[in-house]
């Protein structure tokens, strides 16, 4: 099933809806609307099956995600993989970084990639810009657990609500000792792993092997060395060129908004 508005529509509550579309996770809705306790601050969300997904006015979760692994990898010329594109913050935040000497996001759903490619999310301008990114459409998690390619500095995966509250069962295994050791095999031997998750959620299973493990607050990192790579499906180069991705992961547990439900997310400020 395709997408519902083919056109863009604005509601008498100054809502726009970018796209509305069934996906495999269910109703995918990319809206913007200005906030009505702020007049003139324009906030572009995210909805799944009518829940409050994400949104372009609280990016200091997936921004941290980044920070984080970047403070924890010393070196240079890192080779990133982001697993979950929404609205790119995670990515951007990466590519900050001098440090960064690419990024090979992996987004499951091709709506959310034709977003930026069309420009409806606020990043697309910066991001289509970018030689050093290229996203790829495919399951990340079927990714980490498949063999390794060539091996990532650091992984960030930015899916699930958390490692208990998941979007999909896709994603069971990967939260599993079996799991972690599988994406282990994509990380260099001092790579970083890390997982964004609205709440502290129980720790992670430490997998065998050389990795280091530290757990801390509930806005500093736990990280696991990990790593993963598989066949893409299919790839697109916001910049125009084509590139092999590579990852680094590190787990943190930053703070997300709870989910909000319609029509109050609507009128709320």
């Amino acid at each position: 099933m395709g997408a519902k508005t083919p056109n863009r529509i604005r509601t008498k509550l100054n809502l726009e809806i970018l796209a509305y579309e069934e996906s495999p996770l269910g109703l995918l809705c990319l809206r913007r609307r200005e906030l009505l306790s702020q007049p003139g601050t324009i906030v572009t969300e995210v909805t799944l099956d009518n829940e409050f997904l994400m949104s372009s006015l609280y990016t200091d979760s997936e921004r941290a995600l980044a920070e984080t692994a970047l403070d924890i990898h010393a070196g240079d010329a890192l080779r990133v993989m982001v697993g979950g594109l929404g609205l790119g913050y995670t990515a951007y935040e990466s590519l900050r970084s001098d440090r960064v000497a690419r990024i090979e996001v992996v987004e499951l759903l091709p709506q959310v990639i034709a977003w930026l490619r069309d420009g409806l999310v606020p990043l697309s301008p910066e991001l289509c810009d970018e030689p050093r990114l290229v996203v790829t459409q495919g399951d990340v998690y079927g990714r980490l657990a498949g063999p390794p390619n060539e091996p990532f500095d650091l992984i960030l995966i930015d899916v699930d609500h958390s490692p208990d509250e998941r979007l999909g069962e896709e994603s069971l295994g990967f939260y599993t000792e079996q799991g972690l050791r599988a994406a282990q095999q994509h990380l260099t031997d001092d790579g970083v792993l890390g997982v964004w998750s609205y709440e502290k959620a129980h720790p992670l299973p430490t997998p065998c092997g050389p990795s280091s493990t530290k757990s801390t607050s509930s806005r500093s990192p736990m990280t696991t060395a990990s790593s993963t790579k598989a066949a893409p499906t299919g790839s697109f180069s916001p910049a125009g060129r084509q590139r092999a991705g590579n990852a680094i992961t590190c787990e943190s547990w930053p703070t997300r908004l709870p989910r909000i439900r319609y029509p109050a997310e609507w009128r709320s400020g």
